[in-house]
């Protein structure tokens, strides 16, 4: 197989990123994938523009100069900055491929866990560890715990869209370059794959993960890989390019 051309995979929850490691190592071995990360500081407000802004400043600094477009890649709110972007940006996106996102992008694991905040008369904690289920499924006790403690970190140092004060309502807008969308079957948060016919157009794809659950694609790192090579594969129409692989970090 010909190497592929670059991609960029986008991080804006530093916490679950080790979540995505699998599938970056399995991806950097077929071709040039960097790894952009936006690091959200306590005194700055959560800010969809200023993510955007710092998000095209790289890409301007980093492949414009070189290539035309990029293959984007994000899960969760990662793959929503991307989808927006991509709305935006189309000319520097060669494709879009979003890991668990629904086709409302305003409704992601942030907005359920408030939701039931509100509902249940319940601690942090115990939310957190319904969440935990709702997203990874059934895990032992020091597992779930672990993962009740990542969770938390990403709510207090993560980028967010939601709070218990509000949430923020994204516009779903379909975009210009191709997209694969990626679910877990099994996934509690985010709409199944019929909720995405609206924004598909010739040529986009969405496959579900038959056993996954919203991390999906950490516990099926190989099949996922599959899926998005062949996408990419079919979006560059099988033209050889040769870059070397590469996994590199950025933050802000």
């Amino acid at each position: 197989m010909s190497q592929l051309p670059s991609a960029l995979w986008l991080t804006v929850s530093p916490s679950l990123k080790r979540f995505d490691q699998r599938l970056l190592c399995c991806l950097s071995k077929r071709g040039a994938i960097m790894r952009w990360q936006y690091l959200q500081t306590e005194d700055e407000p959560c800010s969809l523009n200023v993510v955007m802004s710092l998000l095209y400043e790289y890409l301007q600094d980093h492949f414009m100069h070189t290539q035309k477009n990029v293959h984007l890649v994000g899960h969760g709110l990662s793959g929503i900055i991307g989808w927006l972007y991509a709305q935006r940006h189309p000319e520097h996106v060669r494709s879009l491929t979003l890991l668990s996102v629904g086709g409302n992008p305003a409704v992601n694991w942030h907005a359920h866990y408030y939701a039931l905040r509100q509902l249940l008369p319940c601690s942090r904690e115990i939310v957190l560890a319904q969440m935990v289920r709702m997203l990874f499924g059934l895990r032992s006790h020091d597992i779930t715990r672990l993962l009740v403690q990542l969770l938390a970190q990403d709510l207090d140092t993560g980028l967010a869209l939601h709070s218990l004060v509000g949430n923020q309502d994204i516009e779903a807008k379909p975009i210009k370059p191709p997209l694969l969308v990626c679910l877990g079957a099994n996934d509690a948060v985010v709409e199944t794959a019929e909720r995405w016919r609206p924004w598909l157009k010739s040529g986009d794809d969405v496959w579900t993960c038959p056993q996954g659950n919203h991390f999906f694609h950490f516990d099926y790192p190989r099949q996922v890989e599959s899926i998005i090579l062949n996408h990419w594969q079919q979006v560059d129409q099988l033209r050889p390019i040769s870059i070397a692989p590469a996994l590199l970090n950025s933050s802000h």
